[in-house]
């Protein structure tokens, strides 16, 4: 049985009656940048995440760069966050001229490792981001308790992990100025790019709506440098169609991955996320981890299985970030993942026979490789 990596088929087909009926609307409201579908579907997800304000961009990169923004960011200054993301986290530090300062991940969450911050923190460090990695929350009270004693603002990278819980709280609720992505592959995807910035408080939502639109504090009135970072509306219809799924979806995710790790557990030479009791993962990836990772995906290969890699170097050892001069064995957990990660198919969409073909082949694959 074929089991592709990940598909919106299925999704994109149940969906398609009520996505066409909601981009009319947008089409006879004209309402094609921000407008009122975006407006609607702004309302509705801080409703769902039971925050103040949602401000919708056109990309999670942009989000993450807003965010920073609005947290007060400034050429000069550095930001602390992890190696092992997708590299938009990054960017985003870049972008606004401060320096991103890499600590090293926690093995049982993927994240940032609390206990590893205080050592970061310099005079200059004006925000930290926690990114919560594969949609499996980060260990998020110790960093709010530090940063908090320190002045400095947090920002969570919740691109992947819209839905998920930390202690009974939402991803996305807990810093300053959080920011997330609906790329179409995302749990909550949209029909092309889009992002939003997360947050309480109403200073920091107003600079990004300001800056979202050439920072315009009314109509031809530029108050400071701003972008072009309006969502698109149709993105906006779509997104209200979809988040009423989402618990749904993300819960079959969960059923999936519980059925991965009670099968896989003690596989020779297999690695997983451990479970933690204070975290509700929603895995927008499941990943496990093993030594010989080409040999194992060809295996898998073999029988049909596709899987995915996230990510095989981390930031410090991009080529572009050569500058900061982070060596090769500084973050000792962020190579060991970057080196031995491997991306389980993962799509609520799956089917049983599916999920049961994935773990065969994974169990096959881990006997043969231990020999």
């Amino acid at each position: 049985m074929a089991v592709p990596f990940f598909s919106l088929r299925d999704q994109t087909r149940a969906l398609k009656e009520e996505v066409v009926q909601r981009l009319g609307d947008v089409i006879d409201a004209n309402g094609f940048a921000n407008g009122p579908a975006v407006a609607r579907f702004e309302a509705e997800l801080a409703s769902y995440l039971g925050i103040g304000h949602v401000v919708c961009v056109n990309s999670g990169t942009s989000a993450l760069h807003g965010a920073l923004i609005a947290a007060g960011v400034q050429a000069g200054d550095e930001v602390i966050t992890v190696a092992h993301t997708w590299i938009s986290t990054a960017w985003a530090i870049s972008y606004t001229g401060a320096r991103p300062v890499f600590v090293d991940v926690d093995r049982c969450t993927c994240g940032l490792d609390p206990r590893l911050l205080d050592r970061a923190v310099t005079p200059r460090t004006k925000a930290i981001i926690p990114v919560h990695l594969y949609g499996h929350p980060v260990d998020m009270d110790p960093i709010l308790a530090l940063a908090a004693s320190r002045g400095i603002p947090v920002i969570e990278d919740c691109a992947q992990a819209i839905g998920a819980r930390y202690k009974g709280r939402k991803t996305g609720s807990m810093g300053l100025a959080n920011a997330t992505s609906f790329y179409p592959s995302k749990n909550l995807g949209a029909y092309g790019e889009g992002g939003a910035v997360l947050t309480n408080d109403a200073d920091v939502a107003a600079r990004v709506r300001r800056l979202r639109d050439h920072a315009q504090a009314a109509r031809h009135q530029h108050v400071e440098l701003g972008f072009n970072w309006r969502m698109d509306g149709m993105q906006g219809a779509v997104l209200s169609v979809k988040l009423p799924h989402l618990d749904a979806w993300n819960r079959r995710r969960q059923a999936i991955a519980s059925r991965y790790a009670a099968a896989l557990q003690a596989m020779p030479g297999l690695a997983l996320v451990p479970t933690l009791g204070w975290a509700e993962p929603i895995w927008h990836i499941y990943p496990v981890f093993h030594e010989q990772r080409d040999r194992f995906r060809a295996l898998l290969d073999q029988r049909d299985v596709q899987t995915g890699v996230h990510y095989p170097t981390p930031i410090h050892l991009q080529p572009v970030y050569a500058w900061l001069n982070v060596p090769r064995g500084s973050l000792p957990v962020s190579e060991w993942m970057a080196a031995t990660e491997v991306s389980l198919p993962m799509y609520p969409e799956m089917s049983d026979e599916q999920v049961n073909e994935v773990v065969d082949a994974v169990g096959d694959a881990c006997k043969q490789l231990a020999g």
